[in-house]
C-alpha cells in the first residue's frame, strides 16, 4: 500500500488486485474483440450498446476507486489500456466501413507513437508510467462520444442528420485534446525526471 498525494489531497493506491474497479477494467477489456466484431459486421446495434457500456464503466471504475478508496496498481495499468483499445478498434471499424477518413486516424496515431516514443524514453530513465492527466481523460471521453455519434451519422435519415454535426464536434474536440494532453505529459516528464536525484560517479 503507498499514499501519493494529489495536490493537497492524500489518497491510497493500493496492489490489490480484486476490487470494483479492476473488475470493470477487465470486462471492458473483454468487451473489445466482441465490438470490433460487430462494428465491421455492421451489427450497429451491438456496436453503439458496447460502445455505451464501455463508456458507463470507465466512468464508474474511476468513480468507484476513488470514492471509496480502491485505486490499485494494477487499475492505473488496465484503464489507459482499455481506453486505448477501444479507441483503436473504432478508428478500425470506422475506418473499414468508409464512415470517417483515413487523416484523423493518421492524426490519432501519431499521437500515440509520440507518447509510445516519450514512455520508453523515460522507461531508460528508470520512470515506469506517468499519472493520467485530466485532459487525456477528457479527450479520451469526447472521442469515446464522438465515434457512436459518427457511426449513427452513416444514418441515411434525421437521426444521422442530427449526429453528424455534433459527432464531428466531439471528434475535433477529442483530437485536440489528446495533443494538448500529450504536451502535457511532455512537460510532466520533464518535470519528473528534474526532480529525479542524480546519481554522481567518482
Amino acid at each position: 500500500m503507498e499514499v501519493e498525494k494529489a495536490g493537497e489531497r492524500e489518497h491510497v493506491v493500493t496492489e490489490r488486485l480484486l476490487t470494483i474497479p479492476n473488475v470493470l477494467s477487465v470486462l471492458r477489456l473483454l468487451g473489445v474483440p466482441v465490438f470490433l466484431w460487430a462494428i465491421i459486421s455492421e451489427r450497429d446495434g451491438l456496436a453503439l450498446s458496447l460502445l455505451l457500456l464501455s463508456g458507463v464503466t470507465d466512468y464508474l471504475d474511476g468513480k468507484i476507486a476513488r470514492q471509496f478508496g480502491m485505486e490499485s496498481r494494477l487499475g492505473q495499468f488496465l484503464d489507459p489500456i482499455a481506453d486505448r483499445l477501444y479507441i483503436l478498434t473504432t478508428l478500425v471499424g470506422l475506418v473499414w466501413r468508409d464512415i470517417i477518413p483515413v487523416w484523423l486516424v493518421v492524426v490519432l496515431l501519431a499521437r500515440e507513437a509520440v507518447m509510445g516514443v516519450m514512455l520508453l524514453y523515460l522507461r531508460t530513465k528508470g520512470q515506469v508510467g506517468l499519472p493520467v492527466h485530466f485532459v487525456g481523460k477528457a479527450a479520451t471521453f469526447n472521442l469515446l462520444y464522438a465515434f457512436p455519434l459518427l457511426l449513427l451519422a452513416h444514418r441515411d435519415d434525421w437521426l444521422g442528420d442530427l449526429a453528424q454535426p455534433i459527432g464531428w464536434g466531439f471528434a475535433w474536440w477529442g483530437v485536440v485534446l489528446y495533443w494538448l494532453a500529450a504536451v502535457f505529459y511532455a512537460i510532466q516528464a520533464r518535470m519528473v525526471l528534474a526532480q529525479r536525484p542524480r546519481v554522481v560517479t567518482p
